[in-house]
């Protein structure tokens, strides 16, 4: 009987499988009222469930047709069939669903499903007949793509001919505005035969309990292996939320090889195996979960409701063809002795970041206002513990890492932005820019109009382009720069594009760029005279998957390839297609009347993406703010928005480490904001710089990118040129040997500060307030006494003025001149502190004159020099006769950090 009740019990576990995770003790976190709904989930894809992507390939879009669940922790299956006989082979999973309302997705293949309706209660089952999972999903996992030469056998002789959609819907508190739920996952499929056959193989406990209390409990799962040789590429790890790691290894002759190890914790992905491993016949599969029953006043099972727990591990792997098994499992322990050689590794909970900790919602369970504080003291706790298991090394690595944060935070604040004046780019003959971008090589790239302009005259009511006549631009539209010298490199995009807007590189370097009039997405390839790929309609502005209405930048996510499109002057949305151009989501709305609410948009105009933190980025340009997406679902986490914007943003570039760079709009009648280039800190908000050009004047910046070493350039719609700004370190307190060359320099960075601070007007920004004070005490604190730093200087410079007034007295005897007026001394302080000017024999400048002296630095002479200078000081022509400005003429007024 015993027995006959653990087969039942493993059935119901493999054909349900909650198989994915459950709130955690973080997920208390309270959602953003204000967030709308993934549009992923509101039914706006089309009712088309097969789309052709050629001659042998085409996707298909499983989705729930609709529904509403009633309550929580209720299971919805649907079925599709596959529209075709013949075999054919998945290769690319594409999901599309959020955490908010779905706790776990898992995908069947069978031939012969549970029920014939629409959808249906999954207690009923998922299919008649034996079934085969192949992919899960949950907490926001991204895509899964598989290798190339592998693909998911399906149809034909030997494949289900139906795939099974199994959504498990946690936490209904999502629906309470009865929306209808559509998720479900997009399947890439190909009827081009795939030499390697992929499978899925589970591994699960079933019998694990773990006591109220319990600090450590594991989990261990392993079985012998007796077939073909298979080859694991990707797993996925699956616990509820006492989970705290899951490990899987192959064991061969007593040798412990890590397949996987990942925190429950973490978005449920498959992820790829580090270094490939190869399982041979009679090799062991071992998996181990590590729970904790602290909080628990009850035992807690392994079982699919919200109370179980869960351990599982999945492994893909691939076969050769002719040996490929579609699907197995492991439910025992057939070595328990073996587990006391396991690597100490698995024994060790991943410490997840805080950020990540956040974005993880949780499941229904309600946690009460008064508990959320010891939920988060708890987590912290846990997070201590698992950094004290660290070994000595480990806690020196960890140091080393936390001085080299601490390092780069001082850093971030350490520089400013200062336009380099050596740039020759502002001569270029440019049209219109409106894009700019890095290649890999980290050339500069510009998009322009050549001669055509975007005006009045170029669109009717109706958004249509009312130029065509004029044809396309003649002109290359895509310059190459080296972004040294401005030396051009290469040139494409000729008689292509009739109004250039935004402009993105892949990491392949690809080009996608935008055309407003066409109403089209391109991708080129650098050499390609034709695109590679085009999205849109030409010349027909529209709303649906197949249209845009002047979009305005593309965006290209470097790990998945999944392309990102603002849409744009007349839309208000972004929209997410695949790499080849298959449309799979979109999210965003019109701004309503009063303050525009997240996820609303009013010229969505630039994207920037930031990998680090997987989001995108978007200039709100008339809302005159950021806002930032997830990439998978997106779904909208924060807002970035000050009142030195102004009412419009341009647009925005990261960089990775935790920078993004913007610019905004010229200001209204009767408005005081400036138009000027932003440095702010991504993960706070915080403007930490503000910049703008010395030569000429920002009159409609239009574009912005930045690279890792902080060099920016800035392209202008107006002014047609473009800016380079490069970061140019703050002079503070060096240690020298010669206390007065010390002193010297210590005068010169407070100069420097004051002079700036003087110049610049005032603001009633309480931030730049801050950055004023901050900086005259940085100067001010120096360790060195105002009246020693005033008396050193004194006696050189008294010194020297006696040695002036000597060598004037000896040229006036020996040569006979006139001293009543023509050879007087200057006596204007900037001129003593800068240089005296003249270009006869008596002209001396104290750079060139303290240079001489071995071991001394002339940086801050060279600094004073050219400061409000248009041409920059020739350091390698030590003549007296070198055209300078006086250093008595004032600098044009410094940004509000310098």
């Amino acid at each position: 009987m015993a027995g006959l009740l653990n087969n039942l019990l493993i059935l119901l576990l493999l054909f349900q499988n909650v198989c994915l995770g459950f709130r955690t003790p973080l997920s208390v976190f309270k959602r953003y009222k204000d967030t709308t709904r993934s549009l992923s989930s509101d039914c706006l894809g089309s009712d088309q469930t097969v789309i052709p992507l050629g001659l042998s390939d085409f996707a298909l879009d499983i989705r729930m047709p609709g529904v509403t669940p009633k309550q929580s922790d209720t299971y919805l299956c649907m079925s599709l069939r596959l529209p075709v006989d013949d075999e054919a082979f998945v290769v690319d999973f594409k999901p599309h669903a959020s955490m908010d309302t779905v706790h776990h997705m898992l995908l069947f293949g069978c031939n012969e499903p549970s029920s014939t309706e629409n959808y249906w209660d999954c207690d009923e089952g998922t299919c008649r007949d034996k079934s085969n999972i192949l992919y899960a999903w949950a907490r926001n996992a991204p895509p899964t793509r598989l290798p190339k030469g592998v693909g998911f056998r399906v149809g034909g002789e030997t494949g289900g001919r139906y795939f099974v959609l199994q959504v498990h819907y946690g936490d209904i508190s999502a629906f309470r505005d009865k929306h209808k739920d559509c998720s479900g996952v997009t399947l890439h499929l190909t009827h081009q035969k795939q030499p390697l056959i992929a499978g899925m193989y589970l591994m699960m406990s079933v019998n694990t309990v773990i006591p109220p209390g319990e600090k450590v409990v594991d989990a261990d799962i392993a079985c012998h292996y007796k077939r073909f040789p298979m080859h694991l590429f990707a797993y996925r790890v699956h616990t509820h939320r006492l989970g705290k790691v899951v490990s899987g290894y192959r064991v061969r002759n007593g040798q412990w090889t890590l397949i996987g190890r990942q925190s429950p914790l973490l978005p449920q992905a498959f992820y790829p195996v580090e270094h490939p491993v190869d399982v041979s016949y009679d090799d062991i599969l071992a998996a181990r979960c590590v729970f904790s029953g602290e909080g628990r006043t009850t035992e807690t099972h392994i079982g699919g409701t919200a109370n179980d727990e869960m351990c599982n591990f999945y492994i893909m792997y691939y076969m050769e063809a002719k040996h490929a098994v579609s699907y197995m499992t492991c439910t025992q322990n057939a070595n328990p002795e073996m587990f006391r050689n396991i690597p100490q590794e698995a024994n060790i909970p991943i410490p997840v970041k805080s950020d990540m900790l956040k974005m993880t919602h949780g499941h229904h369970e309600e946690t009460k206002d008064s508990d959320k504080s010891s939920l988060l003291q708890q987590a912290r706790k846990e997070e201590e513990e698992i950094l004290n298991q660290e070994t000595k090394d480990s806690d020196t690595s960890s140091l080393l890492h936390q001085a080299k944060k601490e390092e780069e935070e001082i850093l971030n604040q350490d520089f400013h932005i200062e336009e380099a004046m050596e740039w020759p780019g502002l001569d270029l003959r440019l049209g219109q820019v409106s894009g700019l971008a890095l290649d890999p090589e980290n050339n500069l790239v510009i998009f322009h109009r050549g001669d055509h302009v975007w005006d009045e005259n170029s669109f009717d009511s109706k958004f249509v382009y009312q130029q065509r006549g004029l044809g396309p631009i003649e002109q290359n539209t895509i310059l190459v720069l080296n972004p040294s010298n401005a030396e051009l490199l290469h040139s494409t995009g000729k008689s292509l594009f009739y109004l250039p807007h935004g402009l993105s590189i892949d990491k392949n370097g690809n080009y996608w760029v935008t055309d407003v009039a066409l109403h089209q997405v391109f991708k080129l390839g650098a050499d390609d005279k034709q695109p590679l790929l085009t999205l849109g309609v030409a010349l027909q502005p529209g709303s649906d998957k197949n249209h845009f209405c002047q979009p305005t930048d593309v965006a290209v996510d470097p790990t998945t390839g999944s392309v990102y499109v603002s849409d744009g002057y007349c839309n208000s949305r972004i929209v997410q297609f695949s790499p080849n151009g298959l449309y799979l989501m979109q999210w965003g709305e019109e701004t309503s009347l009063g303050r525009a609410r997240p996820g609303q948009f009013h010229i969505p105009h630039s994207l920037a993406l930031v990998p680090d933190f997987s989001q995108l980025c978007v200039a709100d340009r008339e809302n005159g703010r950021i806002q930032c997406f997830k990439l998978v679902t997106g779904e909208f986490t924060r807002e970035i928005k000050h009142k030195s914007f102004g009412r419009e943003l341009f647009a925005v570039s990261y960089v990775p480490g935790g920078l993004l760079f913007a610019v905004n709009g010229m200001p209204y009648p009767g408005e005081a904001e400036p138009v000027q280039g932003f440095v702010m800190n991504f993960s706070t908000g915080e403007i930490i710089d503000t910049f703008i050009p010395l030569r000429k004047s920002f009159e409609m910046p239009h574009d912005i990118v930045a690279s890792e070493d902080r060099t920016v350039f800035v392209g202008d719609v107006h002014a047609r040129t473009v800016w380079k700004f490069a970061p140019t370190e703050k002079l503070q307190h060096r240690s020298v040997k010669k206390a007065g060359i010390e002193v010297q320099e210590i005068k010169e960075s407070e100069a420097i500060v004051e002079s700036r601070l003087e110049n610049k007007p005032e603001s009633t920004d309480p931030l730049k307030s801050t950055e004023k004070q901050h900086l005259v005490q940085q100067a001010s604190s120096t360790g060195v006494s105002f009246v020693l730093i005033t008396t050193l200087l004194i006696i050189p410079v008294v010194v020297l003025m006696a040695i002036l007034v000597f060598i004037r007295w000896r040229k006036t005897t020996a040569y006979g001149g006139n001293s009543d007026g023509e050879h007087k001394l200057d006596s204007s302080s900037g001129r003593i502190l800068g240089r005296l000017r003249g270009k006869g024999g008596g002209g001396i400048n104290l750079g060139n004159f303290f240079a001489s002296h071995k071991g001394y630095s002339r940086k801050g002479f060279d600094r004073l020099s050219t400061e409000g200078s248009d041409q920059e000081k020739d350091e390698d022509d030590g003549s007296d006769s070198e055209e300078e400005c006086s250093a008595a003429s004032p600098p044009p007024p410094a940004p509000s950090s310098s």
